[in-house]
């Protein structure tokens, strides 16, 4: 390929000799803008330039020339946008001034002239750039025109210079972070080991940079075992455990295999992959009347139609813009037609707790999920991939993380903990209106009253860290 690469890279002589003799080494980005024509290959276009590059210096020429020619040492050659150039004479000298001047504007205490020679010179100095540009824009078209021979040879110059650019960077990528290369076998299976997402790592390690050793961030690696007897994994875990990065990574490690690319990845083992499909993300399309939803069932629609054994499929917390029960009901169909009729690897993450299940009844579906701990009511994400069903989806955790406040916190876990305790039993619906317990109530304002009288401007550095102790007991309590 590179040698092949390396023949197309030459461009044909007469063409080259061209563009280096027309060309400018640094071209402006627009011809509009001028300077893309090269200085030495048209002396009209030269003299043009030199006429806007040498202004200051004819004047100052002429200036001197007058001077001597009048006797007026007081004598100034100059120019405004309104007036144009001129030569400026106080009134005391004006009896030496020539029969050649022409007035041109009075002032208080001065005259401003203009001579045949300066106003030739103004023609053509505020006409040369105007110039100049419609000569270089000419300039260039013509280039073009003798260029139009050269086109298909141009054309596979470009491509290679494109494909060698390509290489160069996924070589460079793979050298600096450590990627393999991939091997193909003929037998279905996607077998990864320590994968990781590039770009979060990158982010990671960005931010590590940042904030120095002491908050130091690195990425976790997973392994993906997928094969004919492991088809679908169904993915739980907590929001902002790392699903969605899990199931990308997976699918960026295959799409950089199958482009010729290395792979970050400690070792990769890849079968026949045709195609990769993805239902993730939530939009709409408001201006075609389409609700999220909607558009969230038109790309599943699409999907089922499309795989086939060979496609990988990603499906992320699919059946979530409806009720419970109907999109339980969607997930729970859509996971079995993908294990049952169209047998593409799939990643299916979900929060219905209810899909875990579905491997008891499914042989080439597992579960495995994001791993996570709770340290009294904080959470911390372990971003492992682990197998077998989560627990817990954490949501109240992570809505405490994204600053909700606190009476809604509290709020919410009363609603949970009722929700679960009646999860078994067919009683009337809960209350989800109901207030908090008082002790619930009561701890947290506790805390919250605590934060309040914190300024963190007036501590010093011993006062702030009594107050973390302080804080931090409170939440103990609690």
């Amino acid at each position: 390929m590179l040698r092949e690469l390396g023949i197309d890279l030459l461009p044909p002589p007469n063409c080259a000799t061209l563009l280096l003799q027309a060309i400018a080494p640094e071209p402006a980005a627009l011809v509009r803008d001028g300077g893309v024509i090269a200085t030495g290959f048209d002396a009209e276009l030269d003299e043009l330039r030199a006429i806007q590059t040498n202004c200051d210096s004819f004047l100052v020429e002429l200036e001197a020339r007058e001077k001597a020619r009048t006797g007026i040492a007081n004598l100034r050659v100059q120019y405004n946008r309104v007036h144009g150039f001129y030569i400026e004479v106080s009134q005391g000298q004006l009896d030496k001034v020539p029969d050649d001047y022409r007035r041109r504007q009075t002032l208080k205490n001065a005259e401003r002239f203009i001579t045949p020679e300066l106003k030739a010179f103004e023609d053509k100095a505020l006409s040369a750039q105007d110039r100049a540009l419609a000569r270089e824009k000419w300039l260039f078209d013509q280039v073009l025109d003798r260029l139009q021979p050269f086109i298909p040879q141009l054309t596979r110059t470009a491509r290679a210079l494109a494909a060698l650019d390509a290489l160069c960077a996924l070589t460079e990528r793979s050298l600096t972070l450590g990627w393999c290369a991939p091997q193909f076998v003929l037998e279905p299976c996607i077998d990864i080991t320590q994968g990781r997402h590039p770009v979060v790592q990158a982010r990671l390690a960005e931010l590590s940079g940042m904030t120095g050793p002491s908050g130091s961030r690195s990425f976790i690696a997973n392994d993906t075992r997928m094969g004919v007897k492991a088809r679908m994994q169904i993915i739980t875990g907590p929001n902002m455990g790392g699903k969605s990065t899990y199931m990308r990574q997976v699918a960026l490690i295959v799409l950089l295999a199958s482009m010729g690319s290395h792979v970050p990845a400690a070792a990769c083992r890849l079968g026949p992959i045709d195609a990769i499909h993805t239902r993730i993300g939530a939009a709409d399309d408001l201006a075609n009347a389409q609700s999220t939803f909607m558009l969230e069932m038109t790309e599943a629609a699409q999907i089922l139609h499309s795989a086939t054994p060979h496609s990988l499929v990603l499906m992320d917390e699919i059946g979530r813009g409806t009720s419970t029960f109907d999109g339980l009901a969607l997930a729970s169909a859509i996971a079995t037609q993908l294990h049952d009729k169209t047998q593409a690897f799939t990643l299916f993450a979900t929060h219905y707790f209810e899909l875990t299940e579905f491997p008891a009844t499914h042989h080439a579906a597992q579960n495995v999920h994001v791993s996570a701990t709770e340290s009294g009511r904080d959470i911390v994400f372990l971003h492992e991939i682990q197998s077998g069903p989560a627990s817990k989806s954490y949501g109240v955790q992570v809505a405490r993380l994204a600053g909700m406040p606190a009476a809604v916190l509290n709020q919410a876990r009363h609603t949970l903990d009722a929700l679960e305790a009646h999860a078994s039993e067919s009683q009337a619906q809960v209350d989800l209106f109901a207030a908090p317990i008082a002790t619930e109530t009561i701890a947290a304002s506790a805390v919250d009253t605590a934060l309040a009288g914190i300024n963190p401007d007036s501590l010093s550095p011993r006062e702030a860290l009594e107050a973390l102790y302080q804080l931090k007991a409170l939440a103990g309590k609690t």
